[in-house]
């Protein structure tokens, strides 16, 4: 996994969602969409090696390779006369294990990864693929700038939500597709702006359109929203 494979998910990502290729930088996409994700961070471990982590609080870290390589985490028994010496002697083994995955296959710049595939600068998936930029999802595939959600295809910037698929900015919804900005709702297919409704389709601002009027205002939103 690396960034040119990470910036062809984001183009998948792109064309389903937004209908169009994606012009934007990997670094423009996490500074436009991805600017409240709780993102792992980038350290140096023991040997003086970049690494990531989501528990950035700490000082001294080891990567999850290193710690599972290293051919002994014990020390020899010593005399010790305080509980601060005894601290201290803690300290030598107590680091922080970095880019932690499990059962998962091309991972990069991630940390607490669990069975899953392509998984680029995101913590805490499971069982997805194809992630870019997300934090505390399961179950999904294709997805960007998204947390604490599951069951998404296709999607950027889904919070909180599940059962969704080529969407934008959904946020507290289920079963939602083909739709930008939701917050709210239920069963809604090819919706703008939406909020606190249920299966519904072709609206914009709790407003119903016309299905021709709708595709012909969808592509102004895309265009304002991508600027």
């Amino acid at each position: 996994m690396n960034e040119k494979i990470a910036r062809e998910i984001v183009g998948e990502i792109w064309r389903n969602v937004f209908g169009v290729e994606n012009k934007l930088t990997l670094g423009e996409v996490e500074k436009k969409f991805a600017f409240d994700v709780p993102l792992p961070q980038k350290v140096r471990d023991e040997k003086g090696k970049d690494t990531w982590t989501i528990m950035n609080f700490g000082t001294k870290f080891v990567t999850q390779d290193d710690q599972i390589n290293r051919e002994s985490w014990m020390l020899p028994k010593r005399e010790v006369n305080s509980i601060d010496e005894l601290v201290e002697v803690w300290r030598q083994t107590n680091l922080i294990t970095t880019e932690r995955n499990y059962d998962s296959e091309n991972v990069a710049e991630s940390d607490c990864v669990y069975g899953s595939e392509n998984v680029f600068r995101s913590s805490n998936s499971n069982a997805c693929k194809n992630v870019v930029f997300c934090d505390g999802c399961h179950g999904s595939r294709y997805i960007l700038a998204c947390q604490r959600s599951g069951f998404l295809e296709n999607c950027v910037r889904v919070d909180d939500s599940a059962n969704c698929s080529n969407s934008y900015n959904v946020v507290c919804s289920g079963k939602i597709s083909n739709s930008l900005v939701i917050q709210d709702c239920n069963g809604l297919h090819e919706c703008i702006f939406c909020s606190h409704v249920s299966d519904k389709r072709y609206c914009i601002a709790n407003m119903q359109f016309e299905k021709d009027e709708y595709f012909a205002l969808k592509k102004e939103i895309v265009k304002w929203i991508l600027k």
